[in-house]
């Protein structure tokens, strides 16, 4: 049975069961704060458990793609050393809320494996949990008696806590599970040992295909339980391991998911697989490796994740770049290789995730760059490798650890390479190196959430701010504090609120709180799941009784103006650019509006003018906003809205229309009434981000005039300077002209005086034990000239050692120049000395062996420098 085949004859059970089919969420998870990516299949259901919000249905399944590469779920480092570990997966699952529970959750898995994938039912073992004492819950017996109806006694396996209580994170949804395991070693094996003592013991053949979480508590902040309002069902099987089972393999790797991949990393690599797993065998770890990462990366960009410094596209370019050194490092492939291979991606998945084909050629272009990028920066560690001061043979842990940190080297990279030059690590400083980086890490990350503490129990909370700004008759719902590492923030829920909490780009609102005659002001408003959140400066003396609430109205008004700015924007982007414009993030705030799409190059400025002048042409035709605030999302896309990547959407979506052959949206946000309202539209600025994005920043409004007022303003007094001229781009010209030639007259008159004292230079030239030794302070105030002198001299004198020292105005300066034949057979390195040169002028620097420079404030402290470069040269050749 095919993997396609495999889980659409899931989907279709439990449709049989009355289960309605619902779309995966993203891979990154926008509307939890206490998830980066979604790692488990109930992260979009969350709110369902807490009693946040309805469900659409009480019996779901579905297929989610989960990424676990970071957090408590990580499993990044064992993806390629077995056949069962993945970063990104597939969850199967079916989900009951308040209406099923363990019998049908039991019987249904068993019903589903043995009776309709045709599992053999004598490997298959159940585990349940077998109480905890710390937290006063008993034995699960409900569902071990449910499994005596289809296995004996000794097949059902109680565990403690660790292996069989679901805990989401350290608080939120939990509750007891029943893991189904499965003994795929063969009749031989079996029949020496039972199947019972290996399983939840690691072993690589034994293992879990199917987890039932029994979810019915709450954990707490200060580790109790509380019981939740109904219970609910949350299973997970893994689809990976469910293929490599109906397939017949002992691996995920050897399935029909990566048998193409890796066949086709054959090829380009002219390396054989072989299937082991032995650590020596770098290359079948390495196509493994690769096999996996194409698909996290794959996935997370399409989903909107674009690689870059800081949070999940941060994670994302590691598994990228982790995937690069595997191929540069094992395969012996050195050009870029990954964007080769995701058309194979986007073909698998192309039934069942159209977005990877839908996006293909942009995915590919992002990850080809980010490929070049990272091969480049992989060139320039081993440059940076060859510069290294190697004491006693051992790379300083300091060292490998600068090479792991900015130049991306895994330490197995590092030791690779030094053992090829008979060198080793010192591997207990590398990992202190690591671990201060760690540490830094956690603090800055650090945050401790306290529990809700409820005012009012069981209602929603309702959202009336597209309507109104103020309401007189809210209610606290709960309200908690978190410990952050800038202190303690506030937080409270109403139970409906004006307040637009931060999504979809635009930030959160701003406002005040009134409790009777107490006014507190809200600083921000933001979204956990889908409770709106409101961050407030301080606690009312009263949490009962009636609030009002009222939005900033102007912060409001120019924030609106700038959403509906980016709709215009992006229409027509797609009108003058071309349909493959598609937004890929956005910054909207009452400042100013950032707006980041998809496209390939630098728009020309006859471009960006078209852009402007159609967005404009808009706003004079006032046109008004149409609002759909709830429509089925199958009239949406008959309508022809436009949707996001990445984005969850539900059965019922809100769609924003600024004429309906324009700009058709679906949109969450805040917008004005008519477009004439944004008054003037004004591009910024235009740059690249990434590769393949575009941003533009531009204002609207009252922020527009007074941009371009500051525009003609400066005009102006440019104007004035030149005693306004009819031709004033002419008159400027003229002058860079000018400046140009009288630059170049004193580049002339500087190289010519340069000339005239490298004579006088060459003759103060010491011989300090067979080498040309010079430092001297300069009064050349030209760094350019500076270095042309040293090397004119170096190279007519040769075998030289030279230091400059200059000053300029309250600066000092430092450069060190060494002949070749020095850095070579003396192994001297002008970046090192000019570190330890630079410490009597108060500065620092570094270079390459043969140049380097420093700069200081201390320009007192440049005899001390030239002094102590003597006596540096006579240690280096004792």
């Amino acid at each position: 049975m095919r993997s396609s085949e495999i889980r659409q004859t899931f989907f279709d059970f439990f449709r049989s069961k009355e289960h309605k089919i619902v779309p995966s969420a993203p891979i990154v998870n926008k509307s939890d704060p206490t998830l980066m990516f979604t790692n488990a299949g109930m992260n979009q259901f969350k709110d369902f458990f807490l009693g946040n919000q309805s469900p659409p249905s009480t019996r779901i399944a579905d297929t989610q793609k989960c990424l676990r590469v970071s957090g408590k779920h990580n499993d990044l480092e064992e993806v390629g050393t077995d056949g069962y570990h993945h970063t990104m997966f597939e969850m199967l699952g079916n989900w009951s809320f308040g209406d099923y529970f363990k019998k049908e959750a039991i019987n249904w898995g068993w019903e589903l494996l043995v009776d309709v994938y045709k599992i053999d039912h004598n490997r298959l073992y159940a585990t349940i949990f077998g109480g905890d004492i710390d937290d006063n819950l008993d034995r699960d017996d409900e569902a071990a008696s449910f499994w005596s109806k289809h296995l004996p006694e000794d097949r059902i396996l109680a565990f403690d806590r660790e292996d069989n209580f679901w805990e989401m994170g350290d608080t939120g949804p939990c509750g007891p599970c029943s893991e189904i395991h499965i003994d795929l070693r063969s009749d031989e094996e079996r029949t020496a040992k039972a199947g019972a003592d290996l399983v939840n013991t690691g072993h690589p053949q034994v293992v879990e295909i199917w987890n039932l979480v029994f979810i019915q508590y709450n954990r707490k902040q200060d580790g109790s339980l509380e019981e939740l309002p109904a219970k609910h069902v949350d299973t997970g099987m893994g689809f990976e391991r469910l293929c490599l089972t109906l397939q017949g393999k002992l691996s995920s790797y050897d399935t029909d998911l990566f048998a193409d991949y890796i066949a086709f990393i054959e090829e380009h690599s002219g390396m054989e697989y072989s299937g082991s797993y032995n650590p020596a065998d770098k290359s079948d770890t390495a196509m493994r490796v690769i096999s996996d990462h194409i698909r996290a990366v794959a996935f997370s960009i399409a989903d909107g994740v674009i690689p870059s410094n800081t949070g999940a596209g941060y994670v994302i370019r590691r598994i990228l770049r982790r995937a690069v050194r595997y191929y540069f490092s094992f395969l012996n492939i050195q050009e870029p290789f990954l964007h080769k291979l995701f058309p194979l991606v986007a073909k698998g998945f192309g039934d069942v995730f159209p977005e990877l084909k839908e996006q293909q050629a942009f995915i590919s272009k992002v990850i080809l760059e980010e490929e070049k990028s990272f091969l480049h920066t992989l060139d320039q560690g081993l440059k940076r490798l060859e510069q290294l001061e190697i004491e006693e043979n051992v790379i300083k842990g300091e060292y490998a650890f600068e090479l792991y940190d900015t130049y991306g080297f895994p330490i197995d990279l590092t030791r690779l390479i030094a053992a090829e030059r008979g060198l080793g690590i010192d591997e207990e400083g590398f990992v202190e190196a690591l671990e201060e980086q760690r540490n830094r890490s956690k603090a800055d990350a650090r945050k401790t959430v306290g529990d809700w503490t409820v005012v009012r129990d069981g209602q929603d909370v309702e959202f009336i701010g597209y309507d109104q700004l103020r309401v007189d008759n809210a209610h606290v719902l709960k309200y908690r504090s978190i410990q952050t590492k800038d202190g303690e923030q506030l937080q409270l829920v109403l139970d409906k609120t004006p307040f637009y909490a931060e999504g979809g780009g635009q930030v959160g609102d701003k406002g005040f709180l009134q409790f009777g005659n107490e006014r507190i002001e809200v600083l921000d408003t933001i979204r956990e799941n889908d409770l709106f959140i409101h961050i407030v400066e301080k606690w009312p003396t009263e949490f009962n009784g009636s609030v009002s609430a009222e939005v900033a109205p102007h912060v409001r008004d120019c924030t609106e103006n700038n959403h509906t700015a980016t709709h215009l924007l992006h229409a027509a982007l797609r009108t003058i650019l071309g349909s493959h414009v598609s937004q890929r993030g956005s910054l909207v705030n009452e400042n100013y509006l950032r707006f980041d799409f998809s496209h390939f190059q630098k728009m020309t400025e006859s471009e960006l003018e078209a852009v402007e002048d159609l967005v404009n042409k808009k706003i004079r035709e006032n046109i008004a906003r149409k609002e759909d605030r709830s429509i089925p999302i199958a009239r949406a896309k008959e309508a022809g809205a436009t949707m996001f990547f990445g984005e969850k959407y539900g059965d019922e979506v809100r769609m924003i229309t600024f004429d309906p052959e324009y700009s058709v949206e679906l949109c969450g946000g805040c917008h004005v009434a008519a477009t004439g309202q944004l008054g003037l539209f004004k591009i910024l600025s235009e740059s690249g981000i990434a590769a393949g994005v575009r941003r533009i920043e531009a204002v609207t409004a009252d922020a527009a005039e007074i941009y371009v007022k500051e525009q003609l303003h400066e005009l102006a007094s440019i104007r004035e300077l030149f005693k306004n001229p009819q031709d004033l781009p002419q008159q400027v010209g003229k002058l860079v002209e000018e400046n140009k030639l009288l630059q170049k007259q004193i580049d002339q008159l500087i190289s010519k005086n340069v000339s005239s004292i490298k004579e006088e230079l060459k003759s103060e030239i010491e011989l300090v034990d067979g080498i040309n030794f010079l430092a001297k302070k300069i009064e050349i105030k030209d760094s350019k000239a500076l270095k042309n002198l040293s090397y004119q001299i170096e190279k007519e004198v040769g075998n030289a050692f030279i230091v400059f020292g200059m000053a300029d105005g309250e600066k000092a300066q430092l450069m060190v120049t060494i002949s070749s034949s020095l850095t070579e057979s003396k192994g001297m390195h002008a970046g090192n000395i000019v570190k330890d040169l630079a410490r009597e002028i108060g500065g620092g620097g570094g270079g390459q062996p043969f140049f380097a420079t420093a700069g200081g404030k201390d320009i007192d402290g440049l005899p001390n420098a030239l002094s102590r470069a003597r006596i540096i040269l006579e240690e280096l050749v004792q």
